[in-house]
């Protein structure tokens, strides 16, 4: 008897020891901690995420094991919030010709006519992120396929590794025809594969949509546009929210404006002027080829333009980030031979304004 009583003791005693160290073993696996700077990963990834910007509909899985060439790496990434101000900057001496020997202490700075100080200066080494908004709208048939076979040079001459390029087609619904990338070929095939030219024309659609497209990406953002400039059927009809909207997201602009010899009429004219207040207030430049070798001659010199510039940094004081528009005007302190093309002014949207700088 007094056997069998010990031995259900012993029974006892081992089932509450077990019961215990199960407990211990669930609760470690709830409420384990974990190490300092190591992250536990899933171990599967999410699935692939929605975009309707990219071709396909859809990136990559993010725990991909390549990288793909149209995802944003973290190094190409600026905050929106920073308080830069990029100004590329074209300088030339009386016959035309880029000035390539100045330096930072060469250039004098007015904002909103007070001197303020630059903080930087690189030259054309920066990498370039451009978006080339081509019109495929019914209004531009002139020399069709040498427009084509224009940008396609053009992309051949000015885009070098560290660069990249996005095609937008301008069309009653203006969309993202490819995303950004490096690969010419794929830039190429792109423009050759836009059929005939029909529809309308939503260019301050493709124009705001662009710049939005461009504003993560590090580098000078260009937008180039290759248009007769006449907008028809726009959501974003007007055109002074547009322009702050370019400024805002610090995007240079380039106009090949194309069909507008064949005639002169009120819709042309005010067309070129808005082609002409885009580029003069962002730095960039207008052309207007009359003829096919004008045409050429307009990529070749922007091409040039961007491989020679110069981006001085400017950060504005506290009073300067208040979500108005101010105007810059750069100067050459001691030479009176070099002219300057740059942005005249930067925006600061108030979201930005008020966020933490």
């Amino acid at each position: 008897m007094k056997s069998i009583l010990r031995l259900s003791k012993a029974l006892v005693a081992c089932c509450f020891v077990l019961g215990f160290c199960f407990v211990l073993q669930a609760f470690a696996q709830s409420g384990r901690r974990q190490e300092p700077g190591k992250i536990t990963r899933p171990t599967s990834g999410p699935g692939p995420i929605a975009d309707p910007n990219r071709p396909g509909g859809s990136i990559k899985s993010t725990t991909a094991s390549k990288k793909d060439p149209d995802e944003i790496e973290a190094n190409d990434v600026v905050r929106i919030s920073s308080n830069l101000v990029p100004i590329p900057v074209s300088a030339v001496d009386v016959k035309g010709n880029a000035v390539v020997n100045l330096k930072l202490d060469d250039f004098e700075l007015l904002v909103d006519g007070q001197p303020q100080p630059l903080s930087d200066l690189t030259r054309a080494e920066t990498s370039v992120r451009m978006a080339l908004l081509f019109d495929n709208s019914g209004s531009l048939d002139f020399a069709r396929d040498f427009e084509k076979h224009a940008a396609i040079r053009f992309f051949r001459k000015v885009m070098r590794a560290k660069d990249e390029a996005a095609i937008y087609s301008i069309a009653t619904d203006s969309y993202l025809a490819q995303a950004l990338t490096n690969d010419v070929v794929r830039l190429e095939q792109t423009i050759a594969g836009f059929g005939k030219p029909e529809g309308g024309t939503s260019l301050f659609d493709a124009i705001f949509d662009a710049a939005t497209y461009l504003r993560p990406y590090s580098g000078r953002r260009v937008i180039v546009i290759v248009s007769d400039g006449i907008e028809t059927t726009s959501h974003h009809a007007e055109f002074d929210p547009v322009m702050q909207h370019v400024l805002a997201d610090d995007c240079q602009i380039y106009v090949v404006q194309t069909g507008l010899y064949e005639g002169a009429n009120l819709r042309a004219l005010a067309a070129e002027r808005r082609m002409e207040q885009l580029t003069e207030q962002t730095g960039g430049a207008v052309y207007l080829p009359k003829t096919i070798p004008e045409l050429d001659i307009a990529f070749d010199q922007i091409a040039a333009d961007l491989s020679q510039q110069y981006v001085l940094s400017y950060y504005p004081a506290p009073e300067h980030r208040d979500g108005h528009l101010h105007v810059i005007d750069l100067k050459i302190k001691s030479r009176n031979d070099v002219r300057l093309r740059s942005r005249r002014g930067y925006y600061v949207p108030k979201s930005v304004a008020n966020a933490d700088w």
